[in-house]
């Protein structure tokens, strides 16, 4: 006889890594069920997959599921990447950020606690931030000192922290991903000011100089949408449990690249205080215990956004202007 298939809950399974997530648990014979409230994803994202009669789609948010949901009567695994994930708001709307972070995490592992009628789920796998870490020494290691600058970093954190002491007071299996910056096909085209993907792409599209923030010499650790979704099924299919990894590629590359790679004018803005000059995540530790390797390259990985650049056709036009006003409240507070 053969093995029933695995089902797997994707929260936020219709945003940027989570339908990513979707695609690679599919290919690889699991039922997937994933969850996502729309504000920050999109179903084109995942529309790919309707006709697939092992995927389902629940439109709703993460805080209105309870304990004992049908919905992960059967899970096996519950992979939470849903959440609030733009960093500059936070500091305008700490109360949002810290329910669905926060709260949002607490009743999904409440819910992957009580699956198989209260045995629980083989794995929960945590999307994790690295903003965790603050104006971080580089390469930064898992144990580098917790410095959270601001509510987007705060509500991450806590979030993490109630996925470990899940695992550890009620014998859940958890495991941890802090993830430096990723990038790729599909993410956040919403009214927020957020990744610099977005931002660029947008711009491109308008014809448009990038919006640099201060020189373009920053490096940011960025790993391929793809590459990042891999690195979640490894953690949720191993034995360990209550690890925590570091993700990234391991090899910062500059603003100033990646307008390069994109191709267009430069105007200059403001730095802002509390960013770090340099994000680069140590994956010595996730390279050993998951054997996870890096597959795409950031050349490779520009050259796929650019072939989809229309995503992002319908996504806000971000100028000088309207940036200074969205970022005021991160000066004054950080300043």
């Amino acid at each position: 006889m053969s093995q029933p298939k695995p089902t797997a809950i994707v929260t936020g399974g219709a945003g940027f890594i989570g339908s990513h997530m979707v695609d690679i648990l599919l290919a690889r014979g699991y039922r997937v069920r994933a969850i996502d409230s729309l504000i920050g994803g999109r179903a084109d994202n995942v529309a790919h997959h309707a006709s697939n009669p092992d995927f389902e789609f629940a439109e709703s948010d993460i805080r209105d599921y309870q304990p004992g949901d049908k919905l992960f009567a059967d899970a096996d695994y519950v992979i939470h990447f849903a959440g609030i994930g733009d960093i500059v708001p936070s500091i305008e709307k700490p109360m949002e950020y810290m329910s669905t972070n926060v709260q949002g995490t607490v009743h999904m592992l409440e819910c992957a606690r009580a699956a198989h009628g209260g045995r629980g789920v083989k794995k929960f796998v945590y999307a994790a931030s690295s903003s965790c870490y603050g104006l971080a020494q580089t390469p930064t290691r898992e144990d580098h000192p917790i410095a959270t600058l601001y509510p987007y970093a705060l509500s991450k954190y806590q979030g993490e922290q109630a996925t470990l002491h899940w695992g550890k007071l009620y014998k859940l299996p958890v495991n941890v991903i802090r993830i430096f910056n990723a990038y790729g096909t599909r993410s956040r085209t919403s009214g927020a000011y957020g990744a610099v993907f977005g931002v660029f792409l947008k711009q491109k599209l308008a014809g448009k100089p990038f919006t640099v923030v201060g020189d373009g010499t920053q490096t940011r650790d960025f790993l391929y949408a793809t590459d990042v979704a891999e690195a979640f099924r490894l953690a949720a299919e191993t034995d360990k449990t209550g690890e925590i990894w570091n993700l990234g590629a391991g090899n910062p590359q500059s603003v100033n690249k990646l307008v390069e790679l994109l191709g267009g004018e430069v105007i200059y803005i403001p730095k802002r205080p509390g960013e770090p000059d340099c994000t680069w995540a140590d994956i010595a530790k996730i390279t050993r215990d998951l054997g996870w390797t890096q597959q795409v390259s950031f050349e490779e990985g520009v050259g796929r956004i650019l072939a989809n650049i229309d995503y992002w056709r319908e996504a806000p036009l971000w100028e000088p202007d309207s940036i200074a006003k969205a970022t005021a409240g991160w000066f004054k507070a950080l300043s």
